[in-house]
């Protein structure tokens, strides 16, 4: 989605360590017309070295910096960091580096920052790149050294939830555990108090709700609790986005402002 809607002029595509058949599915079904002659993709199959997967991030990564310099707006996007972390340690533990947290060398946890910090706004008369890293979470283990290190460097982190996916909500975004850290410096007092306003709903409704289904709780026991069951339907309303749908940024803040 990011991909096809994106407003930025050009689109950098890292698609690192994945399966083949996932980039001709990216290219024929993802991709838009207009989206693909301003889209540079740079792909290295899981079948190839652990070189060339750490090189292919490098060179999407110099790709994005290339078009920052000639003052274009860069949506960058890798997919993944975490196997590009794993090729990192296939080359470190193959020349003798000790293995520390998860078996990963020193050299892996100070690549994800060298990685990531090249991205960003430029200088005067540049551009700017965005950048989107996908990360997994081995064992969904918040706590892996590869999502720590890249949680502590980056603006913000889009937590995904197997539970959602499993209810069919897509995309699957946890939004207690997700976090932008300059969203209150871009939106209004109201906007944020909303914000807030709905995620305190959405952990009462999640704290409760094996409660109301087992038929635990009566309602008028609390009056929180009642309004969460009362605007849930209109929450996921909210968070749901279809695959081709475009979700515009004035409209999304309306339909936010809207839930009572």
């Amino acid at each position: 989605m990011m991909t096809k809607f994106t407003q930025a002029e050009i689109v950098v595509v890292a698609l690192i360590g994945e399966r083949g058949r996932e980039l001709g599915n990216f290219v024929s079904e993802i991709l838009n017309d207009d989206t693909k002659k301003r889209t540079v993709i740079v792909a290295v199959p899981a079948d190839k070295s652990p070189l060339l997967r750490i090189k292919g991030a490098d060179r999407a990564t110099a790709i994005a910096e290339y078009f920052r310099s000639k003052g274009k707006n860069v949506l960058l996007i890798m997919d993944s960091l975490t196997r590009i972390a794993h090729a990192k340690r296939e080359v470190g533990l193959a020349l003798g580096e000790q293995p520390t947290s998860k078996g990963y060398p020193p050299s892996v946890i100070s690549m994800i920052p060298n990685l990531i910090e090249r991205t960003g706004a430029g200088g005067k008369g540049e551009g700017s790149i965005t950048s989107f890293y996908t990360i997994l979470a081995d064992s969904d283990d918040t706590n892996d050294p590869v999502v720590d290190t890249a949680r502590a460097i980056l603006d913000g982190h889009i937590v995904l939830s197997r539970e959602f996916a499993q209810l069919g909500i897509f995309p699957a975004i946890d939004i207690n555990q997700s976090l932008s850290r300059v969203m209150n410096s871009v939106i209004s007092d109201e906007h944020k108090n909303k914000a807030e306003y709905i995620k305190r709903m959405f952990s009462i409704y999640q704290e409760n709700k094996d409660l109301v289904l087992m038929g635990g709780y009566t309602q008028g026991q609390n009056e929180e609790i009642d309004k969460a069951i009362e605007i849930w339907p209109k929450i996921c309303g909210l968070i749901k986005q279809d695959l081709k749908e475009k979700a515009n940024l004035e409209e999304s803040i309306q339909k936010l402002k809207g839930i009572n």
